[in-house]
């Protein structure tokens, strides 16, 4: 009953093989191999455009280093309270950003609101030689709450932005399952709503290490192969960051690992309705909050349920309740799901 984090499943045997495979014999480094330029191929024929894409093997690595390359060290980047760029990547963005500023906004179910982010750039002060400047929205799909933003949300928030001047930014550590939910295509969801710069993440869905980040206007990527080797995250063996992205991509095992994913949080969602734990935000994606009464969550500790207790401002408890985090991912089981909601469901 592991619901700690997708960060914590196995590798996806299909992407163990491939890396399995890349092993065989020599191939040039630092991305001069023939696996990655099949696979920058795959990633423009998905997105259905020309894009620029450059492998590392974190996702702070991909957000930071993106980040860093649309806004000016004097520039702000708005985002969600809760993203995690604001709360989990220990500066990251600001390091290599060269001390970028990072604006986290409130929002219900870790989306940001249009009037949120209109109210955000009408009432602060902006610019001028004392003030930072709106430089970058970066949106997180899916959300840290398990939410997904639906595609004209998406245009909508990217409008308001760029009416400032601003690039859009999307954190794509769950980009896969968000997909899975929309009705939409990858591109779609992304540079056709507006997205500039995306971060897609592929080891939260089943990969070892493997994030991209994804340029939809090649232009905009001028200097980013320095950047990189600059920050230490170009790979010397990179062809194997190249053949877990192959696989991943490959047949649309990226989407079957997702849907996966996202139909176990929905059977956990249910089942722990079904005794009177209904999830705090909706599970839209592979994420189930829910508030644990002290006496069920001693229950799931002493039979082994490992998750994560959150603590944030915006869910209310009585005293001794926990807010538990449960994440799913492609190696969960219904038999971990049904486990959990039993014991979760005894008196």
């Amino acid at each position: 009953m592991h619901f700690a984090s997708d960060n914590a499943a196995t590798v996806a045997p299909p992407i163990l093989d491939a890396i399995r495979q890349a092993n065989d014999g020599y191939a040039l480094a630092y991305g001069e191999d023939e696996a990655t330029d099949r696979v920058e191929r795959a990633f423009s024929e998905l997105f259905e455009r020309e894009v620029a894409v450059y492998l590392v093997a974190t996702g702070t690595a991909a957000n930071a280093l993106a980040l860093a390359h649309v806004a000016p060290p004097w520039g702000a980047v708005l985002c969600h309270r809760d993203a995690h760029i604001e709360t989990s990547e220990c500066g990251a963005p600001e390091f290599f950003g060269g001390g970028l500023k990072l604006v986290g906004l409130a929002g219900e179910g870790g989306k940001i609101a249009p009037k949120t982010l209109e109210d955000a750039l009408r009432q602060r002060e902006w610019g001028g030689p004392h003030h930072v400047a709106p430089a970058v929205l970066s949106l997180t799909q899916a959300t840290e709450a398990g939410t997904v933003y639906q595609v004209s949300e998406l245009s909508r928030l990217a409008d308001i932005a760029r009416a400032r001047g601003m690039a859009v930014h999307m954190d794509g550590a769950r980009f896969a399952n968000a997909l899975a939910r929309l009705r939409a295509s990858p591109a779609e969801a992304t540079w056709k709503a507006g997205v500039d710069v995306l971060s897609f993440g592929a080891t939260k869905g089943g990969a070892l290490a493997a994030e991209a980040l994804v340029f939809f206007e090649r232009t905009r990527a001028a200097g980013m192969d320095e950047r990189r080797k600059r920050a230490g995250h170009l790979l010397s063996k990179h062809r194997f960051v190249a053949a877990q992205f192959h696989a991943f991509l490959s047949g649309g095992l990226w989407l079957d690992l997702a849907r996966h994913a996202n139909a176990m949080a929905e059977r956990l969602a249910a089942k722990l309705s079904a005794v009177g734990l209904r999830p705090v935000w909706p599970v839209e994606a592979n994420l189930v909050f829910v508030v644990l009464p002290q006496a069920v969550h001693r229950n799931l500790e002493a039979a082994g349920a490992c998750y994560y207790v959150m603590r944030r401002n915006d869910v209310a408890l009585a005293p001794g309740d926990v807010l538990a985090r449960l994440v799913t991912s492609h190696a969960t089981t219904p038999a971990d799901v049904d486990r959990f909601a039993a014991i979760a469901g005894q008196p």
